[in-house]
């Protein structure tokens, strides 16, 4: 009999929740509508398709259409649709509550689209975790597709990757696949007869290989130069389906799980934790990943065979390397345990919709592009747990609970207790050990986390962006072109491409101190000037920015921090005596929120610097969006912009469209300037600045005499357009 072998694609389609509108009618159509019409127009080609739960919400309002083409290849047996978490969270990382109520709701919402249940499930990232299989499997689920990375670490040889395998937790049994290599590389990136070629070499006369391709639908059109690859003038796709009807009489397609209801699994593995191979790469600290990845590309340039044995880091550590994924996953956990004391009704509904698109996996990582350093993403994350929160609040305070006043937790989880000040109108966690700093500032009506900001960090891919620029400079130099443009090559991974949206972007990379909270007390000398604070290239001669405080008074409207620390004058230390207190009021409407700082010289020697008061807030300005705004005597300016107020002017700042507006006053009268607080992170388009959030600093000159003491006072009052709970009936 005549070699043979099967191929099971499995295409994994996925835009996050908190996108754009306009971001999901151009992938549509860039990638999964051609993709659709490819598949109608080759019979013969069977494949599994896998759309997470915010895109199948925007292509059911959206597109109805393709839903109703999508069903229709369904019912003809040529299209497996696999399930997963309903809004593509990493299931390690959830309570084992939330990880089936995710994995349910999405079978259930597959069920009624197509009369199917899925019986495969997609992991997002493809983050494993040994326990999953006890999750997949009571939410009815009978295999998954990992990458051939796992099997790797779990020393099966990549030439074993060929069918399924099982697996188990306490005795629920999972079949496993494993992406095969070789394949992902090539589709859609090489030559078609390649593809075909390397199938035939392994095939086998007993035909009981199936080789497993699975991977990002957007690479098949949507990624930088692959439209015109895939659809274009090269038609690839088209000459690929072709090329399998053509041989199928040694070449089947298959979805992946009609192999499993014919076919047995080849072996038991155990798999450790793992995700893709560059996951283990962007996990670890900056300067550990450049070693890791130099290290990784050497050996297997070289063919070594030790490079099957490097993993890189463990992916849970996101939760370390950026303290604002930890703040949101802790933040995560919290709001599921409200969610999950709620009893059964409308409400409990609703805060769980909101508390599952609050677990979607996009903000609580970051790689080479994108994540965590989303802007307009990260608050959309943010505020469907705000909501989650604030509806379980509700409920529990028109219950009789005390849900609101203050607490000592150790929200972040760390083994250190937070201050939590919480009212019907916002909530607010102080840090008392780094600075006493506001890391969550939530705004409840709006549903807007206005202490969300990111800090400017290193990053690995830092250094190919400097290393880019320096080489466009020494060929402009040599009367060279520059570099050339994306796709001159041909068509490569997204992962090779080095490209910027503006030169010079080298030059804009800052990087801060210290976590960027609100409300921090820096003393400064008195010649620092506001673009050396933003550019953070200023001294500080206090240690109280970071440092630990003590809790001296705690009450349901207030916490009073004070911390024993110095300021350096000359080359002395001096002795001071920084007292902070935080107040909360107003209503839910209209909260408020006030911060009094008093110094005391303790020293022998006078004090005479600058003392400033810095508020790290979003108001979503990223782009000039026109929406965000400061204002200062009625002159309105963009919130991603800088701007200086004159002594005693009040600092107006807002959002018109999300409904927040916040004035600000300090006593007594201070100078105040603002600025954006900027990243340079990769995306698909490449290299780009991205608005984080801004800095407002308030600033008084400080004299402070031996003995003596000064007192400062930042007062926001906030007003809101929109009640966010109200706009759903609760």
């Amino acid at each position: 009999m005549a070699p043979r072998i099967s191929l099971a694609l499995a295409i994994h389609n996925h835009q996050p929740v908190g996108n754009f509108g306009w971001v999901y009618a151009e992938v549509y159509e860039a990638a999964y509508r051609p993709m659709l019409e490819a598949l109608e127009r080759h019979p013969g080609v069977r494949v599994g398709l896998h759309y997470t739960g915010p895109l199948l919400e925007w292509l059911m309002a959206e597109r109805p259409g393709f839903v109703e083409r999508l069903r229709t290849l369904v019912a003809e047996g040529r299209v497996e649709l696999l399930g997963g978490g309903m809004f593509e969270p990493v299931l390690a990382t959830l309570p084992e509550r939330d990880r089936v109520a995710q994995l349910v709701r999405m079978a259930d919402v597959l069920e009624s689209l197509t009369g199917t249940r899925p019986t495969g499930a997609w992991l997002a990232e493809r983050v494993w975790e040994p326990d999953l299989p006890t999750a997949l499997v009571r939410a009815g689920y009978r295999y998954t597709i990992v990458d051939d990375n796992h099997f790797r670490a779990a020393a099966i040889r990549e030439d074993a990757l060929w069918g399924a395998y099982t697996t188990e937790d306490q005795g629920a049994i999972l079949r496993v696949f494993g992406t095969e290599q070789g394949l992902r590389y090539r589709i859609p990136f090489g030559d078609v007869d390649d593809v075909i070629a390397y199938l035939r070499a392994h095939a086998t006369e007993e035909g009981d290989r199936v080789g497993v391709m699975g991977d990002d639908g957007e690479k098949f059109g949507s990624w930088p130069t692959t439209w015109e690859h895939c659809w274009g003038a090269s038609r690839w796709v088209d000459r690929f389906f072709t090329a399998l009807e053509a041989n199928a009489d040694w070449l089947t397609t298959v979805t992946p799980g009609g192999w499993l209801a014919e076919r047995a699994p080849i072996g038991r593995v155990y798999l450790p934790t793992a995700s893709y191979a560059e996951m283990g790469e962007w996990v670890l600290p900056a300067d550990e990943s450049l070693v890791f990845a130099d290290l990784l590309h050497r050996a297997r340039a070289e063919h070594l065979p030790e490079a099957r044995y490097l993993r890189g880091g463990f992916w849970r550590n996101f939760q370390v390397k950026y303290r604002e994924i930890n703040d949101l996953h802790k933040r995560m956990l919290r709001v599921s345990e409200k969610v999950a004391a709620m009893p059964d009704g409308p409400a409990h509904d609703a805060a769980l919709v909101h508390l599952m698109k609050g677990q979607s996996n996009d903000c609580y990582w970051h790689g080479l592009f994108g994540g965590i350093y989303i802007s307009h993403m990260r608050l959309a994350t943010h505020e469907h747990l705000i909501l989650a929160e604030d509806i379980a609040d509700r409920a529990a305070r028109a219950g009789g609970a005390r849900v609101d006043g203050h607490a000592i937790v150790d929200a972040d989880m760390d083994g250190i207790d937070e201050v939590v000040l919480a009212t019907p109108g916002q909530v607010v966690v102080l840090k008392p050990n780094e600075g006493g700093g506001i890391g969550t500032w939530d705004v409840r009506a709006a549903a807007h986390a206005l202490a969300a900001v990111m800090r400017r960090r290193p990053e690995a891919y830092h250094e190919t962006l400097v290393e880019h620029e320096r080489r466009l400079v020494e060929e402009a130099a040599h009367g060279g072109r520059g570099a050339p443009e994306d796709g001159e090559a041909g068509v490569g991974s997204i992962h090779d491409r080095v490209s910027t949206k503006e030169p010079g972007l080298a030059g804009r990379l800052r990087y801060d101190a210290y976590e960027r909270r609100s409300g921090l007390v820096h003393v400064v000398p008195s010649e620092t000037t506001p673009r050396d604070f933003l550019d953070a290239e200023f001294d500080e001669l206090g240690d109280l920015v970071d440092a630990a405080y003590a809790v001296a008074e705690l009450a349901d409207d207030h916490a009073t921090l004070v911390r024993d620390g110095s300021v350096l004058v000359g080359a002395q230390r001096i002795p001071v005596r920084a007292t902070k207190t935080i107040a909360v009021g107003g209503d839910r409407a209209a909260p408020t929120l006030e911060e009094t700082v008093t110094l005391e010289n303790h020293g022998s020697v006078a004090i005479d610097a600058t003392i400033a008061l810095e508020w790290a807030v979003t108001m979503l300005g990223g782009g000039g969006n026109p929406a965000a705004y400061y204002e200062v005597d009625g002159h309105r300016s963009a919130h991603d912009t800088s701007g200086i107020s004159a002594v005693g002017a009040i600092v107006g700042s807002g959002n018109t469209y999300v409904g927040v507006a916040v004035a600000s006053r300090a006593e007594p009268p201070a100078g105040a300037f603002w600025g954006s607080i900027e990243t340079v992170s990769n995306s698909e388009g490449g290299f780009e600045r991205i608005y984080q959030g801004s800095a407002l600093v308030f600033t008084w000159p400080l004299h402070v005499e031996p003995g003596g003491g000064r007192t400062f006072r930042v007062r926001h009052a906030l007003s809101t357009t929109r009640d966010r709970a109200a706009e759903e009936g609760f």
